[in-house]
């Protein structure tokens, strides 16, 4: 995607976005000597709660989008924040912990990815990982069929795969490389009304929607929104208060190298 992350509008949600990410920290143990990466640290928001839970190490942030990895490092929390490529960012030394909240769903062929991740960390470190999925749910099946049905010259998802494999399949490729522990949970989202803009629009609309808006026109866009909020409108119907429950799964691994 040539274009670059919105911090403004990915932070909209940044209270149900940090959530998981606290829930994976909670799940990490104890840890030898090194420092704590922040792989995909994006505008920072476990950095705080990063240096809470490992107050003496350095905590480093490294993110691939300089509009994002500049709000990363104006919280003052990572002791360095880099800019890089997640997929060839190799640290200066063994780390013992590579945490990745919400990102690894972008970078491709996890069969190769993770175990290179892990040998990466110091003995006895970890790799803490939590990842969408989503994909099946109606607010992100939509974006695939009506893409496909609207702009066919552009988009086709007929031998699509989705980007996060089943748990087990984790587990199979983690355990050859240490001790995994896999798991899922799914967060039942309370999002207030913003307008008359859907929240679930609202809230995809910084991350799976970006790639599609990214090929369509202002005119296209326009008609594309207006046909996804009407099948939101049904899928997520708004409740006596007017906010609407978004369902969202996400899968999470820990992984303790020997």
């Amino acid at each position: 995607m040539a274009q670059d992350w919105n911090p403004e509008s990915y932070a909209r949600f940044q209270d149900l976005r940090l959530r998981p990410a606290l829930d994976l920290i909670a799940r990490v143990g104890d840890l030898p000597h090194g420092k704590v990466i922040d792989l995909g640290c994006g505008t920072g928001a476990a950095a705080e709660a990063l240096a809470d839970r490992w107050p003496e190490r350095k905590i480093i942030g490294v993110d691939s989008s300089p509009a994002m990895i500049a709000r990363a490092a104006a919280t003052g929390a990572y002791r360095r924040v880099d800019l890089a490529d997640l997929r060839d960012w190799e640290p200066g030394k063994p780390p013992a912990l590579i945490f990745s909240n919400a990102v690894l769903h972008w970078v491709g062929d996890h069969a190769a990815l993770l175990p290179r991740l892990a040998g990466m960390l110091a003995p006895g470190g970890m790799l803490a990982v939590q990842m969408p999925v989503q994909w099946g749910a109606p607010s992100h099946r939509f974006l695939r069929d009506f893409a496909a049905d609207m702009f066919p010259d552009r988009f086709d998802f007929a031998d699509w795969v989705p980007p996060v494999a089943a748990p087990v399949e984790y587990a199979r490729l983690l355990a050859p490389l240490g001790l995994p522990d896999v798991w899922t949970t799914e967060y039942v989202q309370r999002l207030p009304r913003d307008g008359g803009v859907h929240p679930v629009r609202r809230f995809t609309e910084s991350t799976a929607l970006r790639p599609i808006a990214a090929e369509l026109s202002q005119t296209e866009l326009a008609a594309f929104l207006a046909r996804y909020e009407a099948a939101l409108d049904i899928a997520y119907p708004a409740e006596a208060d007017g906010t609407v429950l978004f369902p969202f799964r996400r899968l999470f691994f820990t992984l303790r190298v020997r």
